[in-house]
This record gives C-alpha cells, sequence and structure tokens, in this order.
C-alpha cells in the first residue's frame, strides 16, 4: 500500500508514535514573499537613478540616468540576479519533488545536521537576524555611498548628519499629527468618564445585619467574604478562592443591598458600576470603560488588600442570552421550565442537553404567539376588576477578557528593562477582586460570562419566605414607633405574599405618612390597612354609582366572596370593595394563607368557581341578565381551564397541547412543509376538540357555582348590604358578615336577624326591578340601627 503524500490531519491513533510528515515539494510561497526582494532592490536601484539625475546641471534624461546606473550599479543588479535565481529555484522546488528532495536532504541537509548538533534553535535564530541586519546596512550603505558620492563606510556615517538636518521638519510634523490624536484622546477620555463609582471602607455603613428576609443566600456570600479575608485558607489545600458572584431574581429582593453588606463587613473598597455605564454612542468607549475600570480595581485590590465591584443590572452588558448561544446547555442553577410547567416537577431536567435545546428553540420560536401565565406565582387573584369593560459586543468582549484573560507582569523595568538584560520578569500578583453581579433576566447573560472561572456561584434571591417577611417587617417596624402586636405583625406578613423588601419598606412608609396626616406619630394597625389598599389598588376614583348600578356591582362582588369563603380553601380573602378604580369597578382579591409552590385540580376548579360566580350570580339575582363586567371573569376561568386541559393533565386528556402543536405532531406531510389533502387541518381538529373540552368544564363548573349561590342567597345580599354601606371590607369583616360575628369595622352578627334579612330581601326586588325598567330603586338601602321606609 502506497504511503499517503500529503500531511494527515486530526489525532493519530492510540499507541502510534509521533511522526512528522514531509511535504513531497515545497510549500508554495505567498506573491509578496515572492516579490518583496525584488520590489527593494528596484527601489534602491529607482533612488541611484534619481540621485544621478539630481545631480547633472540642467538634469537628464532618465532613460541616460538609467543606463549609467546600469553600468555603476551593477552591484545591485548582481544581487537582484541572485534573487531572481533563488525565487526560480524555489518555484520549481514547489513543482518537481525529486528536484526538490535532492537540494533538501543532499545539497542542504548535511549543513542543516550539523547547525542542529552544535548550535540551539535560539542561538540559530540570532545567528539568521545578525546576517540579515548585516546585509541590508551593507545595502544601504553601498547605495548611500553611491547618493553622496563617497565611499560607503563615510556615508553610513553621514546619514545621521543628514537626519539630524531634516529634524526641525519632521518634528512639526509628528507635533501636528500629535495634536490631531490628542485631540481624539482627549474626546474618548471624556467620554469613559461617568458610570463608576468608589466607596471606601468608612463611606459605607451597610452590615449583614440589615439585609432581613435572605438568609438562605446571606449564608452563601458570607463564605466568599472568608475566601477573600483569608485565601490562603483554600489556595494552601490546592484551591482557588471564588472571584464571581452572579445574584438574581425579581427586583426589590436585596441584590444591590446584600452587595453593599459584603463591602462593609469585609472593609474593603467596594465599586458601583452603573447599568448605563458601558453604553455609548462611540464604539470603542465601552472597551476603555472596561480597561479602565479593572486598572482601578487591580490597584485598589493592591492597596487595600482586596476590593469588591458590583455590576448593577447585568443584563445590559451584552444581549447574547442563553437561545442565541447556538448549542444546547444552560447556566447553573438556571434551566427553564416553559410556561405553566415552571412550577411542576423538574421534568426539563430529565432530558438530554441536545434535547433540552430543541424544546427551548422551540418554545423561543412560539413565544411571540404563546405566552402562558405563570399562574401558580400569582400573589394575589382578584375577581371583578373587569366589570366595565446594550452595550456592544466588544465591551463585553473585554469584560471576558479582564475577567480570565492573562495578568501582565507589573511595571516598565519589570516587564521591558529585565527582559533585556535576560532576566525573567517578576509574575504579576494575587489581585483579590470580587466581582459581584445583580440582574432579574439572567436569560439574557451570556453564557461564557457565567462559566466557572469568571462567575463561579450563580444564587436565587427569590421572593422571601413568610418567615423572612415577618423579619422584614420588624427590622422596618423597629425604625419608627408604632404601636402593632407580634400576631398583627404575623398577619401582616400573611396578607402580603411574594413582598419583597422593598415593597415591604416603601408599605411602612406609607403607613408612617398616613399616619403624620391623621395628627399622629405612632403607626397603627388601620395606618397600614389603609397603606396596604393604597399600594395594591391605587387611589379610588371620587365618583358616585347610581343606586341600581351601585346595588349590582355589590352583588357581583358579594357573589365572588361567598364562593371564594365556600370553595377556594386554599386562599383567604383579603380584601372586597365596589369603589371604583382606574380599570375596575370593584373587586375581591384573595391571598395563600402559607406559602405554597404546587397548585391542586381542586384549587383550580375552585378558582374558576370564584370566576363563575359573577355570571352566575348576574344571571340569579337579576333574572338571567348579566353585564358586560363579567368579560375579564370569564377570560380568567377560560385561560385556567385551557392550562387544565391542555397543560396540566387536569382534564379529559394527558397530552400536552402546547408542545404537540410545537412538534407539529399529527400534521400530514411532516408538518407545516408537507402537503395536507383538501379540507385536513389536523391541528384546526385538535384546536376544536380542546375548545370542546373547555366548554363543557365551564359549563359544568357555571352549574356548580349557580346551585352553590342558590344555597348561600342570604349571604351574598347580606355581604352586598356591608358592601353599599361601607364600600370597602377586609377579608376580616368579609368573614364576619358571613358568619353572623363581629368583625374588625362591621357587625357580622345583625344579618342573623331574621327581620332585617326580610328587609334586604326587599331591597333586592325594588333594585332588580328598578334595572329591569331603568328606574330609581323605590327603597331607601336598609341602615344597620333604623328600620328601612319606602323612599319619596
Amino acid at each position: 500500500m502506497n504511503e499517503p503524500t500529503e500531511p494527515v490531519e486530526g489525532l493519530r491513533p492510540p499507541g502510534e508514535p509521533f511522526r512528522q510528515q514531509e511535504r513531497p515539494t515545497r510549500k508554495r510561497l505567498p506573491f509578496w514573499d515572492r516579490v518583496k526582494f525584488l520590489f527593494l532592490f528596484a527601489v534602491a536601484w529607482l533612488v541611484l537613478v534619481w540621485a544621478t539625475i539630481a545631480d547633472f546641471p540642467g538634469g537628464m534624461p532618465f532613460s541616460e540616468a538609467a543606463l549609467i546606473q546600469l553600468t555603476e550599479a551593477r552591484w545591485l543588479l548582481i544581487l537582484a540576479g541572485v534573487e531572481l535565481l533563488r525565487q526560480l529555484h524555489f518555484l520549481v522546488s514547489e513543482h518537481w519533488s525529486a528536484y526538490h528532495r535532492f537540494w533538501t536532504h543532499r545539497v542542504f541537509g548535511g549543513f542543516e545536521r550539523v547547525t542542529h548538533r552544535r548550535l540551539s534553535d535560539w542561538s540559530r535564530f540570532r545567528l539568521a537576524r545578525m546576517l540579515k541586519w548585516l546585509f541590508w546596512i551593507g545595502v544601504f550603505a553601498l547605495v548611500a555611498g553611491t547618493v553622496l558620492d563617497t565611499s560607503p563606510v563615510l556615508a553610513l556615517f553621514q546619514a545621521p548628519a543628514i537626519l539630524w538636518a531634516l529634524l526641525p521638519y519632521a518634528l512639526q510634523l509628528i507635533f501636528i499629527l500629535a495634536v490631531v490624536v490628542l485631540q481624539f484622546v482627549a474626546i474618548f477620555w471624556f467620554l469613559s468618564r461617568g458610570g463608576v463609582d468608589v466607596y471606601y471602607p468608612d463611606d459605607i455603613k451597610t452590615r449583614f445585619a440589615d439585609v432581613w428576609g435572605q438568609d438562605h443566600v446571606l449564608a452563601r456570600v458570607r463564605e466568599n467574604i472568608v475566601f477573600l479575608e483569608r485565601p490562603e485558607e483554600i489556595e494552601a489545600k490546592g484551591g482557588y478562592v471564588p472571584s464571581g458572584l452572579l445574584l438574581w431574581g425579581p427586583p426589590g429582593t436585596g441584590k444591590t443591598l446584600m452587595a453593599e453588606a459584603v463591602a462593609g463587613e469585609t472593609g474593603k473598597p467596594y465599586v458601583f458600576v452603573d447599568p448605563g455605564a458601558f453604553t455609548n454612542m462611540f464604539m470603542g468607549v465601552g472597551i476603555l470603560k472596561v480597561k479602565s475600570l479593572f486598572r482601578k480595581l487591580r490597584k485598589l485590590a493592591l492597596r487595600y488588600g482586596g476590593v469588591i465591584v458590583f455590576f448593577d443590572e447585568a443584563d445590559s452588558l451584552g444581549s447574547r442570552g442563553m437561545l442565541a448561544q447556538g448549542g444546547p446547555g444552560f447556566p447553573r442553577g438556571m434551566r427553564p421550565a416553559f410556561g405553566p410547567a415552571a412550577e411542576g416537577c423538574h421534568g426539563f431536567g430529565y432530558l438530554s442537553p441536545e434535547t433540552q435545546w430543541r424544546l427551548a428553540r422551540h418554545a423561543a420560536a412560539d413565544l411571540h404567539a404563546e405566552q402562558p401565565a405563570e399562574s401558580g406565582r400569582r400573589s394575589r387573584f382578584v375577581m371583578g376588576a373587569g366589570m366595565g369593560g446594550g452595550a456592544g459586543m466588544g465591551t463585553l468582549q473585554a469584560l471576558l477578557t479582564e475577567l480570565s484573560g492573562l495578568k501582565k507582569p507589573r511595571g516598565f523595568v519589570n516587564r521591558y528593562v529585565r527582559r533585556v538584560l535576560g532576566m525573567r520578569p517578576k509574575p504579576p500578583p494575587r489581585y483579590r477582586i470580587l466581582v459581584m453581579m445583580a440582574t432579574n433576566l439572567p436569560e439574557a447573560l451570556d453564557e461564557a460570562l457565567l462559566r466557572p472561572g469568571r462567575i463561579d456561584r450563580i444564587y436565587k434571591v427569590g421572593y422571601p419566605s413568610k418567615a423572612g417577611r415577618v423579619r422584614t417587617y420588624e427590622g422596618y417596624l423597629g425604625k419608627v414607633r408604632h404601636e402593632l402586636t407580634s400576631a398583627q405583625v404575623d398577619k401582616l406578613a400573611t396578607i402580603t405574599p411574594y413582598a419583597t423588601g422593598a415593597t415591604i419598606k416603601d408599605l411602612i412608609n406609607e403607613a408612617l405618612i398616613t399616619a403624620i396626616r391623621d395628627g399622629r406619630e405612632v403607626i397603627a394597625w388601620r395606618d397600614v390597612m389603609r397603606a396596604k389598599q393604597l399600594k395594591e389598588l391605587g387611589p379610588p376614583e371620587d365618583v358616585e354609582y347610581i343606586e341600581r348600578e351601585r346595588h349590582a356591582v355589590a352583588v357581583h362582588e358579594a357573589c365572588h366572596a361567598v364562593i371564594a369563603y365556600r370553595t377556594r380553601h386554599h386562599m383567604e380573602i383579603d380584601i372586597a370593595t365596589i369603589e371604583k378604580g382606574s380599570d375596575y369597578l370593584g373587586m375581591v382579591a384573595s391571598i395563600p394563607p402559607e406559602d405554597q409552590f404546587t397548585r391542586w385540580r381542586t384549587e383550580y376548579e375552585s378558582d374558576i368557581c370564584v370566576s363563575l360566580a359573577s355570571l352566575a350570580g348576574e344571571r340569579l339575582f337579576f333574572g338571567g341578565d348579566s353585564s358586560s363586567g363579567v368579560s375579564g371573569d370569564l377570560e380568567s376561568a377560560t385561560t385556567v381551564a385551557s392550562f387544565m386541559e391542555g397543560y396540566w393533565g387536569m382534564g379529559g386528556t394527558v397530552s400536552s397541547y402546547s408542545t404537540a402543536k410545537r412538534l407539529e405532531v399529527g400534521a400530514p406531510g411532516g408538518g407545516q412543509g408537507g402537503r395536507r389533502k383538501k379540507g385536513q387541518d389536523t391541528e384546526a381538529d385538535i384546536r376544536r376538540a380542546l375548545a370542546d373540552r373547555i366548554e363543557d368544564m365551564l359549563s359544568e363548573l357555571l352549574e356548580r357555582t349557580g346551585q352553590m349561590l342558590v344555597q348561600h342567597r342570604r349571604d351574598v345580599l347580606a355581604l352586598a348590604h356591608a358592601l353599599e354601606t361601607h364600600k370597602t371590607l377586609t377579608g376580616d369583616d368579609v368573614v364576619a358578615v358571613l358568619e353572623g360575628r363581629p368583625g374588625p369595622a362591621v357587625d357580622g352578627s345583625l344579618y342573623r336577624s331574621e327581620e332585617f334579612l326580610a328587609q334586604l330581601d326587599a331591597y333586592h326586588e325594588a333594585a332588580a326591578a328598578a334595572h329591569q325598567h331603568h328606574s330609581r330603586i323605590t327603597m331607601a338601602l336598609p341602615a344597620t340601627s333604623v328600620t328601612p321606609t319606602p323612599a319619596e
């Protein structure tokens, strides 16, 4: 078998010794390498011709000067001929293997073997470089001697004098160029300022004791402080100090505060990088800012023994998110779970990386047409609300280089003088720089930024648990005067699920403003409740309903509240109101009494019943009539039912509709690209079947809701009366009315009176008649202490 004539690419088989493959012919030279010396000889000959023309009085024709130099500069032509023969030799060697092998092995092979044995590679390189310099110095001396009409040796000594005479003109030119360059340098220097604030140890007063509700993350962050203050504990055992930390999670959860606390605890300088620091109108300014920032960090690290740099809103650094990487894999701790599956078992993690990537790309492609809500994370369930109708890519790459690139030795003497003297430069010191980043869009970060070695640890700073919320409330209440008891603080933490540190701080501040507005300096429970209502619902509009519309809205919201109280055991009523807001006529909001991370079919069915209570109640209490205010409730019920049937396996099928649609399951011809038979559309059939199942589920739950309202008709009228009287009720007052006992603001025992309930029946009949005839109600609203009388 013939041996291969070309070098074999790729890895050699295991156990086979390394053998360098020889080329049968010489490697072809690029065009410039082939003609560069001939070009230089031609330029030197033209210089001699020009000197001959300049020296002749009155000038000389170019042809005569060329003929003269053909005779006098015969040495230059000989050199050019030698170079031409050398290139001809190379050209033949590139096409004739026998010729190339003869000159390589027999002529030059012995000489190369001798030099390889006696001289090292570095010595041969320096010797060759010296010979090349001597050759070109000789050529320059010969040309200069001919031009100056002197010997080549004297020409070498006269050349500096000529250069010195031309120096003023050269300096002028250099000065003009320097002014132009300095203008651009000044502009870029000015644009690269700002966006970076340095806080020295005495400037930071924040400590870990000031960070509440994130104890599990704080415990991990403390480890990084130990490594920053005592790095030898891990380096002495062969490890390395983690130098990067990413905090990601919803806004307001304390990511920035945690970074400040790290700086305060360590006593190290704290460098805050503004989110827009690297956003500039000129390309390259961001790169300069990154270089300048890390120069400053290295200086601070050497001076103080360490430094902490914090990048807020780190997603502004680059837009190469994980769905744009072009391959499988997701950052640590941030594997996606698409749509409603986000709150369930991590079935996505069971798949191979390639399968994960394919599903991720499918989900991203359909994101514009399908964005399911994360209903499991809703902190509030609102009913009746619808009644009434970056930085450049070069900047990111510069940051990646600075985070893990090679560090140059410090100092001019260390880097250059020691190398000239043959001494090895001292290695760069170990800079103790802790890089902390915060973002609420981790999927927008480049995967190269999040790899170990740059960002070593990734922690989610999520919503605090109930215990964390209690601790946060206690912390902020400790800064003001208040009269809240421990039980009330616990209740407040319960009725504000998924509250962050920022929202808790704002709530306490609003309660303080409310108390001051009332002429008090101590916060009371009612101040907190008013502040909570203001923050969650906004200020009510200053409008008044006509009597029959006020009663209709009250009945609408009372139906929601009664069904929620009777069926929704996994949530508690937070507030019920008929005060008109910016986008609602009334609402009933519910909250989970405890932190819950899974939802069940019966819970979703109760949610749908609460949504459908408005339609069922209006049909029941107004003779089959219903208003447009149920549109938002129907949308909510349909959404939940769609998820139950198509996503969660809580209906008549098990398969996931969204996945079947993305993968085009059942589509003839292999999907969109195939030909369908006339009249055949599998996706349309699937949608129709899904719509039928959703409609059946909603119809069944609507009937169930209507039956419950018939059973609790008087509870609806009693709660409607309380809403018409007080306009807004807390959850405790709603329960007090339905259970017939005294509440914080409403005495629910009144609604246990048969006589008073009869008055409410009569008032409702009058209101229903007024609704039917579009007239005024013939009765006044029954008073809690006065027997109602007919209205004039």
